[in-house]
């Protein structure tokens, strides 16, 4: 489980509005009949338009500044092991969102009216979506970009030799980009993968718009709070403030396993992520510890998220320098791309 929270853009050149943010997450229903249109939902409701959830999150910004974002964006992009364990992406990912907002709401250290905040405060939209592309940023794009520079200089002098600027062989030309597509490292179904390729299998996942203010359009309640939780003393009152972020994805994997009995794996876990940021030694040395079964299924994880699996030490005392290197380079990029729950 990879989950992002993201304030709206308020850089210049970016929309004040939320109508820009909702435009893009209605990409997948272009050109598509009304019956096989995706809608919007929240915790109460189903079919609600782009139109009805620009209006509600614009108009819910009551005494917020400019500088302030009027809204957050929470990316919840489950592994390919994940969404395998679900019996029907759209409806389990649905029931699944809506018990990661009482997550999220009980993450707040807040209290409204003398009661901790609870889901009916927040106001939300959320939407699943079932493609993904590939990026300019994934290991699959980046490591077949040379041989795409030399086919786009192949074709480039084609056109040349077609308008009769250079002198060439059009047909030894063509067989050279044939075996350029041939020689690159990564493709998907016989095709060199590229930048804007839709990624084969099951990549459903979620996009929320939350509102900044509550749902009485009163209180503020900011994820990107840069109190985690805390008590301060205000007006001669000991007032509550902050966020968790920790509790919050902690929370949320404990909500997926629950709600659809799926055993989760070490390296899937938020607390190993942690780990991996602050202590790569430690982090692969723990990998090692694990039962010979969970072993097996955490090294499978890596090597289907790309991670170079030749330079895994065979034990704890054979992680050197460069391997730690090696490995530490294919786990960012795996996170990064999301591929698995790290």
């Amino acid at each position: 489980m990879y989950i992002t929270i993201t304030p709206q853009n308020l850089s210049a050149g970016f929309s004040k509005s939320s109508a820009e943010f909702v435009s893009y997450l209605e990409k997948e229903n272009q050109g598509l009949d009304k019956e096989d249109l995706e809608y919007f939902f929240n915790q109460h409701g189903d079919q609600i338009s782009a139109k009805e959830v620009i209006w509600e999150i614009d108009s819910n910004t009551a005494k917020l500044k400019n500088t302030e974002p009027k809204f957050y964006s929470i990316t919840v992009s489950p592994s390919k092991f994940e969404l395998a364990r679900l019996q029907n992406s759209r409806e389990d990912l649905k029931k699944y969102t809506r018990e990661l907002m009482k997550d999220y709401a009980a993450s707040f250290n807040r209290e409204i009216n003398d009661r901790p905040v609870t889901v009916s405060d927040i106001k939300y939209f959320a939407k699943i979506e079932h493609q993904r592309t590939f990026k300019g940023t994934d290991k699959q794009v980046k490591e077949n970009q040379p041989f795409a520079t030399q086919i786009l200089q192949l074709k480039t002098e084609i056109r040349q030799v077609e308008r009769g600027e250079v002198g060439g062989n059009i047909r030894s030309l063509q067989k050279e980009i044939n075996k350029l597509q041939q020689a690159a490292p990564h493709k998907q179904n016989g095709q060199r993968i590229v930048q804007g390729m839709p990624k084969e299998g099951n990549q459903s996942h979620i996009h929320i718009i939350v509102s900044r203010k509550d749902v009485t359009n009163t209180h503020s309640l900011s994820p990107g709070s840069k109190y985690k939780a805390s008590e301060v003393m205000m007006n001669g009152k000991l007032v509550k403030r902050g966020f968790d972020r920790d509790a919050f994805f902690q929370k949320a994997e404990k909500t997926f396993d629950s709600n659809f009995a799926y055993k989760r794996n070490f390296v899937e876990t938020y607390q190993s992520r942690k780990l991996f940021l602050r202590d790569h030694k430690l982090y692969f040395t723990s990998i090692l510890g694990l039962p010979a079964s969970e072993k097996a299924i955490a090294l499978k994880m890596l090597r289907e998220a790309g991670v170079p699996m030749l330079h895994i030490p065979i034990n704890k005392f054979q992680l050197a320098r460069k391997s730690i290197n090696l490995l530490t380079s294919g786990i960012k990029a795996a996170i990064r791309s999301g591929s698995i729950g790290i």
